[in-house]
């Protein structure tokens, strides 16, 4: 009955473990959810008033057009001038999103023909797979590995596969390794693109939740990134808008028509309300940001400290809400997953779910209030004592 294709997605991994904390529900174990990364902290009382007078306001329920409203278009482009101290022409150069996720996986699509070559961070975000498999283009995997910072080896691709590729993606602050990128780096990209005709996505989604001062860039600051590619940002994640899903994608020109063209023959723009709200948040105080870095760094601190007093070693990140782990034990990550599931009630996702070169790790999602968080470490350090 299902076309081919989605037999290829490869969500075996995380329909396993839904089944697995299915059975363990089922037998009464109190579970502590880290698998998941959508925040957990509601938006602020006035972006949740914006939203609620729109909703209200019957004059707002007829379609929206695809590249949504000027107004959020100019406030996400003043965002941009105000964060990156780059410039956009609001006009032609964002696109409001339904999430950047809808991008995300709409852009291959836009770009590539059945048998286009895309380069894909593996480990990375499993919707970059799915996108790819989707619109009939050919994954060739970059490595992210630990002891390259979990930055691609741009250096290390086959010169005749950079010629052929199309599209390559990118993530950081990074899901799932929490890894950071110099403005260094993205210098770096910027040359491979243009040198090899590639046009570059970069899902920065996590821009705005860094630790201890840092500020990730924005792959966009390089001078001549605009002629080799584009950024996904997602309003949803920085102001904890997760199920109201809004973002937006900046950059070349042609590649945003491209995407736009694409959306007008699937669906509509964002309901109106939720781009007053989005414009609102990208304007208003950046309070909450603040308060969002400050509950998470906090996050971040409970779960490494006490793992680490535990004898399990792993990097304090800069950025994202998430942890990439070394396994602890003499497992690989599946097994060792399942086990903590099953004997502490920690669910946390194996590292093999985001690709061939996340095994060994697991991801845990720093989505859980401090005084959970304790308990969990409180399980972990249980768990590893009598494993």
């Amino acid at each position: 009955m299902k076309a081919r294709r989605l037999s290829s997605l490869g969500a075996s991994v995380f329909s396993e473990l839904d089944d697995l904390k299915k059975e363990l529900e089922k037998d009464g174990k109190q579970l502590i959810n880290l698998s998941i990364g959508s925040p957990d902290r509601a938006p602020s009382q006035d972006i949740q008033k914006v939203l609620a007078e729109g909703v209200l306001d019957g004059s707002n329920y007829g379609y929206t057009l695809t590249r949504g409203t000027a107004s959020f278009r100019a406030e996400c482009a003043h965002w941009y001038k105000k964060r990156f101290d780059v410039d956009l022409d609001p006009q032609k150069e964002v696109l409001p999103l339904m999430g950047s996720q809808d991008g995300l996986a709409h852009i291959f699509l836009a770009l590539c023909d059945p048998g286009d070559v895309a380069l894909i961070p593996d480990p990375g975000y499993p919707i970059y797979t799915a996108g790819c498999i989707l619109a009939g283009g050919e994954k060739v995997a970059l490595p992210l590995r630990e002891e390259n910072g979990f930055l691609p080896d741009l250096s290390a691709i086959a010169p005749e596969m950079a010629r052929k590729a199309k599209i390559m993606f990118l993530n950081y602050p990074n899901n799932p390794t929490a890894a950071v990128a110099p403005l260094s780096f993205f210098e770096e990209v910027v040359h491979f693109a243009k040198k090899n005709e590639i046009v570059v996505c970069h899902d920065a989604a996590y821009s705005e939740l860094a630790f201890d001062g840092y500020r990730p860039a924005s792959f966009l600051q390089v001078p001549g990134a605009k002629e080799v590619g584009i950024e996904f940002h997602s309003v949803s994640k920085t102001y904890n808008l997760a199920g109201v899903r809004l973002g937006f994608v900046v950059g070349n020109t042609q590649v945003v028509d491209a995407l736009a063209e694409l959306k007008s023959n699937i669906d509509y723009g964002v309901f109106e309300p939720i781009l007053q709200a989005g414009a609102y948040a990208l304007s208003a105080s950046q309070d909450n940001v603040i308060s969002n870095r400050q509950a998470y760094q906090e996050r971040r601190d409970i779960w490494v400290e006490g793992c680490v007093q535990a004898g399990w070693s792993m990097p304090s990140p800069q950025g994202s809400m998430f942890i990439w782990a070394p396994v602890p034990t003499n497992q690989d990550s599946r097994t060792f997953a399942f086990d903590l599931a099953r004997k502490a009630g920690v669910i946390v996702v194996p590292g093999v779910a985001f690709g061939e070169y996340g095994e060994g790790y697991v991801r845990i999602g720093l989505v859980q209030e401090p005084v959970v968080l304790v308990e969990a470490v409180r399980r972990v350090q249980e768990f590893l004592a009598h494993p």
